[in-house]
């Protein structure tokens, strides 16, 4: 008998959360360095602009290279899938092991604030209002899953919604949590360290650690443990 039979689920060994990660080659930083010199936050967003499509080898180093000289800090290890873009990259932090997928989009503010944990997992299609945004180490994020970090006012009455003042409010994801596919988290949520949010789910409120939230409002379904089944609820595979 065959050891999988079709239909049946498989388990096999994480990819990126396991994977230890090639130290960058010497010449990067001095790279990254020289670009910053040279080009200044302004140059360097529209020289961004040159290989953010590719797939190609030197397409793949520049992006690297380029958020590495435009962010505050940026640690080694980053990679960045074609299409990934952003606003205000001065002001993120971003640490080692990082993997930005195609066409994700983090969206700063020049006073704000976007920390990215180490060995962080960014789906594809991702989107981040990181306006005041901290992801901590090890989460996995996955493919067109979105945080919303602010919202209008919406006062006075009289005026259109988006001409009215824009509210910020601070928005956490804790270590080891998991944020499934398409799933959205408002402002002002925490998401408890170890989490799980199912996918498609809309989380308006704070997330206890190492629990399962499914549904739109999302909702406690229980708490983790070792016996757990394996999950099909959250995202695709990292890889």
């Amino acid at each position: 008998m065959s050891a999988s039979r079709a239909g049946e689920a498989r388990v096999v060994q994480a990819v990126h959360g396991r994977h230890e990660r090639p130290a960058d080659p010497a010449y990067q930083a001095g790279l990254a360095e020289e670009l910053r010199q040279s080009y200044g936050r302004a140059g360097l967003i529209e020289l961004y602009g040159r290989f953010a499509a590719g797939d190609g080898v030197i397409d793949t180093l520049m992006r690297k290279a380029i958020w590495q000289a435009i962010a505050r800090r940026c640690g080694t290890g980053l990679q960045v899938a074609g299409g990934a873009g952003f606003k205000h990259p001065e002001t993120f932090e971003i640490g080692n092991g990082v993997f930005i997928g195609a066409q994700a989009y983090i969206q700063g503010r020049f006073d704000g604030t976007c920390v990215i944990g180490d060995n962080v997992w960014i789906g594809p299609m991702a989107y981040f209002d990181a306006r005041d945004l901290v992801i901590e180490d090890c989460v996995g994020w996955g493919p067109g899953a979105k945080v919303l970090g602010s919202s209008h006012t919406a006062l006075p009455v009289d005026v259109p919604i988006i001409r009215t003042d824009l509210e910020i409010k601070p928005v956490r994801i804790g270590a080891w949590a998991d944020i499934g596919t398409n799933a959205t988290i408002l402002p002002g949520v925490t998401i408890g360290k170890g989490a799980i949010v199912g996918a498609g789910a809309v989380v308006v409120s704070d997330v206890e650690p190492f629990s399962v939230v499914v549904g739109v409002p999302a909702k406690f379904t229980r708490w983790r443990t070792e016996a757990d089944p394996v999950l099909d609820i959250s995202h695709g595979g990292r890889s």
